[in-house]
């Protein structure tokens, strides 16, 4: 069981404080202080199961929740309740774990997934994510954060379990249902800042450091205090691994983890969860989420790099969006060429050192394809971020038609890497998934409105159609409708994904991890796109017009995207806006 480095469960990290009382069930314990500032209770305290607890700093009268709370039953601004994690009786002794090298990823919402929003209500759905064959579920954040519905990114007690979705005991039983599904769990996590409301880190200990990111204070990951805040974030790791059963973690836009060590926090990351998993003898793995385009993330640690197992990468998304889409605003303007997605799958980066219009510098560094697999990048044509980020959170499915939509599912998950789903995109779904929250205090309520109707407005965006993040049927509107699958496009568009994912188990030259393995040709006059994958070949007609090609001799048509394709011996016709496999 992780739990304060073997402490007992109520001792506290809090170099600020004067004085630190206990305050726990009904009574007011003293704490005293050691010479590493962590602080103990000056008298035995039962170690109850459940049992509510804080801690009163100086001479204060509102007790603080644990740092480290495993559970808040009535929020984050409350006190802590305790919880044994050794509790749960696992029954997924069986489980090996999954490889990423091969495996195809869901990114869910708990909240959203199900019209529950809760972990057993998600477990309900397994057998439908294996009919995709799906190897790993991926969960949006589920720690702690400040009222019922958010998207997860401003927690604030990372350790505690969001209660409305089941706590910590629910978390336990999903994982274990899921393993003993066959299917793995990824945990979206949230380390380079905290959430705007219920943040009392700092009243204990250096957490923060001065400047900010995008999102908030920085994380205090190289000053004083620090080696205390990094075990904090390292403890967080390996508590999901090790009392959660976790397979994995996503971690959050590392580009924003402020660390000038000499061993930077990732890479010690990487160290631990190397050797737990070999101690666990399963496949522990990490994915970073960064905006840098860097390949030393996942470059071994042998070989100079930090040694992560994989990373978000952005620009296959953004390349497969602008050829279907045509929508070139913002960061998507340098992927207008079609030669651009040729470019993504054959090098992984499109920007590797090039220019990016965007950001007005060069940007990114090279991949070696040579000696790194493809398989490190995580792709997809839709997630959280490329929805919900659009000012009225609209799918593909708003704008494209079935043909096109099958054709984004075609590059996805045919393609060179390890391809993600987002929840709802293998049917289509019509429901939006838009920006929520429930900030408890008005005037954060207020200012979150009124900051995303500003960003929009500048990117010409009319404010009237900018939802309310605090409205609940903002939240309402981005629940999947389960009640759609067997209709209409929706059920045409979930059996392309099915028939999809058959052939990617069937065929190991779509699972095949090397970059020399793939080899792209792109028409800019006519949009026609192939994609070579050693003897399956993947045929894309972006264009508006109907495109003839030759193909090899032999070749056989294993999927198309509509039964106007057509191959003649070694003759291939593509209506506008169709795709097709051959092998």
């Amino acid at each position: 069981m992780t739990r304060f480095l073997h402490r007992s469960p109520y001792d506290v990290w809090a170099p600020r404080a004067h004085r630190v009382r206990l305050s726990v069930g009904d009574a007011t314990v003293e704490m005293t202080r050691g010479d590493d500032d962590w602080w103990v209770p000056a008298e035995p305290v039962p170690e109850l199961t459940e049992v509510d607890y804080g801690y009163l700093i100086d001479d204060a009268d509102t007790p603080r929740p644990d740092p480290r709370s495993r559970r808040q039953p009535a929020g984050v601004h409350q006190r802590s309740r305790t919880f044994d994690p050794t509790a749960h009786v696992w029954h997924d002794q069986a489980w090996t774990g999954r490889q990423l090298g091969g495996a195809v990823v869901y990114e869910l919402h708990v909240g959203t997934f199900t019209p529950e929003g809760t972990f057993d209500a998600a477990l309900g759905r397994l057998d439908h994510l294996r009919s995709l064959g799906v190897d790993l579920v991926e969960l949006m954040p589920v720690n702690a954060m400040s009222g019922v519905r958010n998207w997860g990114y401003d927690g604030v007690l990372w350790h505690a379990v969001h209660e409305p979705y089941g706590g910590p005991a629910g978390y336990q039983r999903f994982v274990d249902g899921c393993h003993q599904a066959g299917v793995g769990v990824l945990q979206d996590v949230v380390y380079n800042h905290l959430g705007p409301s219920g943040n009392y880190l700092p009243e204990f200990g250096p957490y923060l450091k001065a400047g900010r990111n995008t999102w908030g204070d920085l994380v205090n990951l190289d000053g004083e205090g620090s080696a205390e805040v990094r075990r904090f974030i390292l403890d967080n790791v390996r508590m999901w691994l090790e009392d959660y059963h976790v397979d994995g973690l996503r971690i959050d836009a590392v580009h924003a983890l402020s660390d000038t060590s000499d061993v930077h926090l990732l890479e010690e990351m990487a160290i631990e969860v190397a050797a737990l998993s070999a101690h666990q003898r399963r496949p522990l793995t990490l994915i970073a989420e960064s905006d840098l385009n860097d390949p030393k993330l996942v470059i071994p640690r042998e070989a100079g790099g930090y040694g992560l197992d994989a990373q978000w990468s952005d620009d296959f998304h953004h390349a497969v969006h602008v050829a279907l889409t045509g929508e070139t605003t913002g960061w998507l303007a340098d992927f207008e060429p079609l030669s651009a997605l040729a470019k993504v799958c054959e090098r992984g980066f499109f920007h590797d050192g090039t220019f990016s219009s965007y950001r007005g510098r060069d940007h990114g560094v090279p991949i070696d394809t040579a000696a790194m697999p493809s398989w490190r990048l995580v792709v997809c044509a839709q997630n959280h971020d490329q929805v919900g980020n659009r000012a009225v959170g609209d799918r593909n499915a708003d704008s494209l038609d079935d043909d096109q939509l099958a054709c984004a599912a075609l590059l996805t998950l045919a393609g060179p890497f390890t391809p993600m789903l987002f929840q709802g995109e293998e049917w289509a779904a019509s429901t939006p998934f838009q920006f929520f929250t429930s900030h408890e205090e008005p005037e954060l309520a207020e200012a979150t409105a009124r900051g995303r109707i500003e960003e929009f407005s500048r990117l010409g965006w009319d404010p009237a159609v900018v939802p309310d993040p605090q409205d609940p049927e903002t939240f309402a509107r981005s629940r999947l409708d389960w009640s759609e699958l067997g209709e209409g496009r929706h059920a045409r568009i979930l059996d392309v994904y099915r028939r999809l994912a058959r052939l990617r188990r069937s065929l190991p030259e779509l699972t095949n991890p090397s970059f020399e393995h793939t080899r792209c040709t792109a028409d800019e006059d006519t949009r026609l796109f192939t994609m070579h994958r050693g003897d399956v070949v993947v045929v894309v007609n972006f264009g508006t017009e109907p495109v003839t090609t030759s193909v090899d001799e032999g070749l056989a048509l294993l999927f198309e995207t509509e039964s106007g394709v057509d191959l003649v011996g070694t003759v291939l016709t593509l209506p506008a806006h169709t795709g097709a496999l051959l092998a």
